[in-house]
């Protein structure tokens, strides 16, 4: 796991903050889920997690980019999102303030709230998971980087970015956040222990591979109990208009993967 996290909570202004994302609270304490790319929840762990304290660019370069050589409107990017979304009840000033050549500070009361479960309590989740929603739920895992060039990294994050927003236009599909399953970014894990730890029915997961301006991006649906495979495709493109390849293919697979589900669950109830 990203050493940036801890199995801490952190409340603000109706936010709740953790491991598994960003979520907006409502008068009753219902969490909804909010949709913010990986580089935008590092950085508002990063600096909620440090309320009150100096936050340095360099410091937020190191840990957020993993000192990747990047353009400063990045980070501005990233910091506007966040104030975005984190200020728009706010009577008065922005949560992030900013210290002008020096870096950040979140200065919003946050709220810890100590999450570490008792070992018993560990073990028994364990050996017990959450059973899976009532309805289809999946998890789009972090592209494989193929390609020998760092900088497809991007890419591919951006691919993964298109396609979880196009699934979750699908009322029906419960689509994880992507956050929840950058937990395991990295780690040998089979699809079986990754729908368990996520409570999700299935799995997108891929890879992008690059040859000179021609990029191919690969992609496999996966339902977990049985570790099948219910689909899979590749597609290409030129890097030319890289966003607008990214586009393309998030509709090609949320228009493929719609009805898939769809059948695959219909398959399902009628077995039973």
């Amino acid at each position: 796991m990203n050493q940036l996290f801890s199995t801490d909570i952190l409340l603000y202004e109706g936010f709740r903050l953790d491991r598994l994302g960003l979520f907006r609270l409502d008068p009753g304490g219902v969490a909804s889920a909010i949709a913010l790319g990986s580089r935008a929840f590092e950085l508002a762990w990063l600096l909620a997690d440090r309320q009150g304290e100096l936050v340095s660019k360099d410091e937020i370069m190191e840990t957020v980019w993993r000192g990747r050589i990047v353009e400063d409107n990045n980070l501005t990017v990233q910091i506007s999102t966040l104030r975005r979304i984190l200020d728009h009840a706010r009577a008065e000033g922005s949560c992030i303030q900013t210290v002008v050549g020096r870096g950040y500070r979140f200065v919003a009361a946050v709220t810890r709230v100590r999450a570490e479960p008792h070992p018993a309590l560990a073990r028994s989740l364990a050996d017990n998971p959450s059973p899976l929603p009532d309805r289809p739920s999946l998890a789009v895992r972090p592209f494989a980087n193929m390609s020998r060039d760092f900088e497809q990294q991007y890419f591919a994050e951006g691919v993964v970015d298109e396609i979880i927003t196009a699934l979750s236009r699908i009322h029906w599909l419960l689509v994880i956040a992507r956050n929840s399953s950058l937990i395991f970014k990295g780690q040998a894990i089979d699809v079986k222990q990754f729908g368990r730890e996520l409570g999700v029915r299935y799995i997108l997961e891929g890879s992008v591979r690059k040859a000179g301006s021609r990029v191919r991006v690969s992609a496999q649906l996966i339902e977990t109990n049985a570790g099948t495979y219910l689909w899979s495709d590749h597609f290409d493109g030129s890097l030319n208009d890289a966003f607008e390849l990214q586009d393309r293919v998030a509709a090609k697979v949320a228009g493929i993967i719609g009805p898939t589900l769809q059948a695959a669950d219909l398959k399902a109830v009628r077995s039973c």
